[in-house]
């Protein structure tokens, strides 16, 4: 039966569109079925499930598609390769209250990042210092000077973020300095990595977390969901005015 035949019934009794166009139906009784189920249990229009029934949603998730929340639609941070790790230092970093130096970048996401992070951190009793690099003097990422410069004012532990997956040599000197590096990154990064005691990023080459759509900002909201969970049941959380409410973050 060709498409121009009188016999087939316009989808909408549109037989000629603002282009000339006849409307035919292109869902499969299948997905027509689904898309009623929809519209009759949320009492939405007939074409919203439609829609909803087009784009693969089916009866179980239209309702949280339609109303998504952060906490019902949030992934488990721990999927992200290293992360158990990060969380492990930076506990640590905050059990023995250690100078801890945040590197971030000089973009809004690398500003962002930093502030997370930092606001986080001072909840929990500590002070850190954020380095934004200078773009024009220093460019982006750690770099050595910037590095030794840290390390001389006695900080022990370095947190990038939107940055450092790539800074090979920086974190080289780190090591070498016996400053411990975790990184918080969201860039594209081969198979090589550098020296570091945690690296999470959704697009280094060995994690199926799938998350690689995230920004730094994202990247490290997931940290600090992951470092709430394990301060919550830790003695160090109970001693503190109690976790912050991440939610409205």
């Amino acid at each position: 039966m060709i498409a121009n035949e009188p016999s087939v019934k316009s989808f909408l009794n549109v037989d000629v569109s603002a282009t000339g166009q006849r409307w035919l139906e292109r869902m499969q009784p299948s997905e027509r079925n689904v898309a009623l189920a929809i519209s009759q249990k949320l009492d939405l229009p007939e074409l919203l499930g439609r829609v909803l029934a087009g784009r693969g949603v089916d009866l179980e998730s239209a309702s949280q598609f339609l109303e998504p929340t952060i906490r019902d639609t949030m992934p488990d941070p721990l999927t992200l390769t290293d992360m158990q790790a990060a969380i492990d230092r930076i506990m640590e970093a905050i059990k023995v209250r250690e100078s801890v130096a945040i590197f971030g970048d000089y973009d809004v996401d690398g500003a962002c990042s930093s502030a997370l992070m930092f606001k986080f951190l001072t909840r929990f009793g500590l002070v850190p210092r954020i380095h934004i690099p200078d773009r024009i003097f220093e460019g982006y990422g750690p770099n050595i000077p910037a590095i030794r410069q840290l390390a001389d004012e006695g900080v022990s532990l370095i947190i990038t973020v939107d940055c450092g997956a790539t800074s090979f040599e920086a974190l080289a000197e780190a090591n070498r300095l016996g400053v411990d590096v975790v990184v918080l990154d969201h860039h594209q990064m081969g198979a090589d990595m550098p020296i570091c005691a945690a690296l999470v990023n959704p697009n280094r080459q060995d994690d199926l977390s799938g998350l690689g759509h995230l920004c730094a900002a994202g990247v490290v909201f997931l940290t600090l969901v992951a470092l709430n969970r394990s301060l919550r049941s830790s003695p160090i959380g109970q001693n503190t005015n109690g976790a912050p409410d991440l939610l409205s973050w």
